[in-house]
């Protein structure tokens, strides 16, 4: 017979340990174990040197009392001791019989052979009790001190001190008196003191574990939304609770989550751009392809051809732009540096551009000047840069309904720059969108063909120039871009 084995308790049972292993790792189980295993001790220290102290205090002011009570007993009979009047035994026994404090403390007579014969109580002890004290006070000469345990286990202190006198058989006087009294004010101070630091614990421990909670609470928010955020859900926002270092964490997690959630945006439009931008010429070559095949046609042929040409260029461009701005994420984008006519370069876009121009209703005004600076740059690049610009002023700018024109000036900006412009008449670029518009990935009008990444890959280039590629526009009237390069070729070249 076959016999099922469950795995669910011992699921269940793993699940518990690392649950329970996560709270060990946690930071309120750590600063409860470390902190107050911490205040605990101090207080413990502290609570022993006053318990120290207290019980130090108690039992010396009692050590004292009784050495002083004793003091003025021993000091009258040394008094009697000296009278041949009075009889020194029968004044000890005397004193011993009326002693005013028998109530609390029990006074006795000790004889020459260490034992008591009298006593305030009428109850002589037992032998086998200690009297180390009476050993150390005739020893000494003087005061002779202990505590310990009566014979019926009751805790006492005890004090001698010898008395001389001739022919008698007293060689000591000796105090006792209980210490429960004594040490039941002690245990009751003992019971405040701890009472206290539990007063001063318990406070500390919750204003700590509150603390360690606001700063917690904050943390576990964040940790879950970076769960989101791994799993690309850009939609959970962090509510900010404080104006500290923790609120500001959590702005900036928030900052974060909204470039992500753009960048996330942008990434999947350029993918959706990239994938209609190759597809379109590439449905248009295979489709006159399969023209030219199937047709004689001489005119039909040159006309494909021509089509095939002009998109493949168009394939190659995009894919040399998509290659850039790989090599630029990688940082593997260089720069071929030489001496070159940046006019030549210029000219040169331009002219690439003048038929396409013309075929879409456009006018190119390109005011030469007579002359500007050669400058140290790599001109493939820069050309690069041209094309890129002026196509957008083209694509931007062409219209059915009217000629657009696009204005091209360079000039001299100072002794160390020259300026390039490049302005056209077209849709140009919302407010809200110019800030965005050199992002990678970015376009602000989805309905014209391009990657987003032209202008990115042109501002990188610009800037690895040291030079800067500025962007004004106004929606409905037209954009302007400004190229500003360096004539000083040391930042370039070291020279």
């Amino acid at each position: 017979m076959d016999r099922k084995v469950s795995f669910k308790p011992l699921l269940q049972s793993q699940k518990k340990l690392r649950k329970k292993r996560l709270a060990k790792n946690s930071i309120v189980y750590r600063w409860v174990f470390n902190n107050f295993a911490v205040l605990i001790l101090i207080l413990f220290v502290i609570a022993a040197i006053m318990i120290y102290v207290i019980q130090d205090y108690y039992y010396g002011a009692t050590r004292q009392y009784l050495e002083g009570k004793l003091n003025s007993i021993t000091s009258v009979l040394s008094r009697y001791s000296t009278d041949p009047t009075k009889n020194f035994s029968a004044e000890v026994r005397n004193m011993v019989e009326t002693f005013s404090d028998k109530d609390k403390i029990e006074l006795m007579a000790i004889n020459s052979k260490g034992k008591v014969v009298l006593t305030s109580s009428g109850f002589s002890p037992d032998d086998s009790v200690s009297m180390n004290d009476y050993d150390d006070a005739i020893a000494a000469g003087g005061f002779g001190y202990w505590k310990g345990r009566s014979e019926n286990n009751e805790k006492i202190m005890a004090v001698s001190h010898p008395v001389s006198a001739k022919n008698s058989d007293y060689s000591a006087m000796r105090v006792v008196v209980s210490m429960s009294e004594v040490d039941s004010t002690i245990t009751s101070l003992i019971l405040l003191i701890i009472a206290c630091c539990m007063l001063v614990l318990l406070p500390l421990v919750f204003s700590g574990i509150y603390f360690v909670g606001s700063i917690v609470r904050p943390v576990q928010k964040v940790n879950n939304a970076a769960k989101k955020f791994a799993m690309g859900d850009f939609t959970d926002r962090i509510p900010i609770e404080t104006n500290d270092e923790l609120g500001q964490l959590c702005g900036s997690i928030n900052h974060m989550a909204d470039e992500l959630s753009t960048a996330e945006a942008m990434k999947n439009e350029f993918i959706s751009s990239v994938s209609h931008e190759l597809r379109t010429p590439l449905t248009a070559i295979k489709g006159w392809a399969e023209t030219i095949d199937s047709e004689n046609d001489e005119e039909t042929t040159r006309k494909g051809i021509r089509v095939i040409v002009s998109e493949t260029e168009r394939l190659s461009q995009m894919v040399e732009e998509l290659l850039d701005f790989s090599r630029i994420q990688n940082g593997k984008f260089t720069l071929q540096i030489s001496k070159i006519d940046i006019l030549a370069e210029l000219e040169d876009a331009i002219l690439i551009y003048t038929e396409k121009a013309r075929h879409d209703n456009t006018r190119i005004s390109y005011n030469s000047p007579e002359m500007l600076p050669f400058i140290y740059g790599d001109k493939n690049r820069l050309r690069q840069v041209f094309i890129n610009i002026i196509d957008n002023a083209i694509k931007y700018s062409s219209s059915p309904d009217h000629e657009s024109f696009i204005e091209i000036n360079a000039t001299n900006l100072d002794e160390n720059h020259l300026s390039i412009t490049i302005k056209d008449n077209g849709c140009g670029i919302p407010a809200a969108d110019l800030p965005k518009i050199k992002t990678k990935f970015y376009k602000a009008n989805h309905t014209k063909r391009g990657s987003g990444i032209g202008l990115a890959v042109a501002d990188e280039i610009i800037t690895m120039h040291h030079g800067s590629l500025n962007i004004t526009s106004e929606e409905n009237v037209g954009t302007t871009v400004q190229i500003i390069l360096p004539t000083e070729p040391s930042e370039l070249t070291g020279l």
